[in-house]
């Protein structure tokens, strides 16, 4: 019996008529991120993370075909009981790293099943664009790459399992946590974060950063917020997305060369900038990287700010993405649907159906624009407008109050205009550069 995502007939959910064209970037020599520009009728996937998860969550989904099956067969693969720890495990139970997250990630894959989420193979260059935008938050990644058909469904149940085991494995070794920091100025927050030892493990956008290091740590920063801010500890079994968690990136590192990642057919935000992956090996690479590393969902919401998001389905358990990207986006027109029950999932349909009922015809990008993947001041490089730039050209530089990222074209194009000045104040995602890509003959 084949438990994957399958087809539904009716409405593929990856299927869109529309296309965005042109893809964002991402590349290890250079960091930096590219939007389309004539992007319109974009349908974005969400899949949350850990602490996204409720007691009892999987009972009301447990009336669908096939749902109590597809739970046990993933518990199967993760060597835990998935389906009795998402029906009657309680708040302490569904806290445990090691379950919790393939927990999360199963439910996510199941329910994209049964809107018809199957990514199948879709040829795609450059120039011909992806039909639907998906992003997850921490381990959400691995639904994300599983949707995108980086991995399989196995594989991803499979490795986040191991993910899960090795976190509360790290976490067990030294007591850390986790506080999020709500309001507040972004640069006080951060310095405050830096002042009491901790790391921003998580920049979520919407005036949420997350705190995670010491508990000591933690507990002065809650004795003195920053200004106009308030910190709000999180019931989670350490800190995550620090270098605390580095002896689970080892052993992630050891186990992934064993897989063989495709490359993604869908358009995948990365949570280490919020650019897309051009290739599996990357997205593999990412998911190990992103273990010790900050999660930039305030990246991954500019960029879909940018591509013109019209319609966004957050997979369950679900509601906490939503929230943000409504804070984030406050004013904008785009539906945000968290799915929290079988009641959604006909709305769902209803948007994915109505992303069907457009016609666009497919066309080349005719300008791109580049966009700052971090808060600073900008120092653009002294390159005239209308020069022809071969991929990888320095573009400048954004200072931060903690680092300095440099910003290259990732693709061969002739700068078309400049829109910003040097010391220019940037946020993550506002735009930088218009480029004309050169189209091959």
């Amino acid at each position: 019996m084949n438990h994957g995502l399958t087809a539904h007939p009716a409405r593929g959910l990856w299927r869109l008529p529309t296309k965005i064209t042109g893809v964002l970037s991402c590349r290890t020599a250079a960091r930096q991120n590219s939007i389309p520009g004539n992007v319109s009728h974009v349908l974005a996937v969400l899949a949350p993370g850990q602490g996204a998860q409720k007691p009892g969550m999987l009972t009301p989904w447990l009336e669908l075909p096939g749902a109590e099956s597809f739970f046990r067969w993933a518990g199967a693969i993760a060597d835990a009981d998935l389906l009795t720890l998402g029906t009657t495990g309680d708040a302490e139970a569904i806290k445990d790293t090691a379950v919790t997250q393939p927990l999360v990630v199963a439910m996510s894959l199941f329910v994209a099943r049964e809107l018809g989420g199957l990514p199948g193979p879709v040829a795609h260059s450059p120039h011909t664009g992806r039909d639907v935008v998906i992003a997850g938050h921490s381990v959400g990644e691995l639904t994300a790459a599983a949707l995108a058909g980086v991995l399989s469904v196995e594989a991803a149940i499979a490795l986040t399992a191991v993910r899960g085991r090795a976190m509360a494995a790290a976490c067990a070794r030294t007591p850390t946590g986790m506080s999020a920091v709500l309001g507040g100025d972004p640069d006080e927050v951060l310095t405050a974060i830096e002042k009491h030892g901790l790391t921003p493990a998580n920049m979520n956008g919407a005036g949420q950063i997350v705190a995670a290091g010491s508990l000591d740590g933690l507990a002065a920063l809650k004795a003195d917020p920053p200004a106009k801010a308030r910190i709000m500890p999180l019931s989670v079994a350490g800190a995550f997305h620090t270098d605390y968690m580095a002896p689970a990136r080892e052993e992630l590192e050891g186990l992934v060369g064993g897989l063989r990642p495709a490359d993604p057919s869908r358009l995948l935000l990365s949570n280490a900038d919020g650019a897309a992956v051009d290739s599996g090996t990357e997205a593999l690479s990412r998911l190990v990287s992103q273990v010790t590393s900050p999660v930039r969902f305030d990246a991954c919401l500019a960029t879909m700010r940018e591509l013109g998001v019209s319609a966004v389905i957050e997979l369950p358990p679900a509601g906490a993405l939503a929230g943000l990207a409504k804070r984030e986006w406050k004013g904008s027109d785009a539906e945000i649907l968290a799915l929290s029950s079988p009641a959604d999932l006909d709305r769902a349909r209803e948007l994915i159906d109505a992303e069907h009922g457009r016609t666009e015809a497919e066309h080349l990008p005719d300008w791109r624009v580049v966009v700052s993947p971090v808060r600073g001041t900008v120092s653009p490089a002294e390159v005239a407008e209308g020069t022809h730039l071969p991929a990888g050209t320095p573009l400048g530089s954004i200072r931060s109050r903690r680092e300095e990222v440099n910003v290259s074209a990732g693709y061969d194009g002739v700068l078309a205009e400049w829109l910003v000045h040097d010391g220019d104040l940037v946020d993550a995602g506002d735009p930088i550069a218009r480029l004309y890509p050169e189209v091959p003959a």
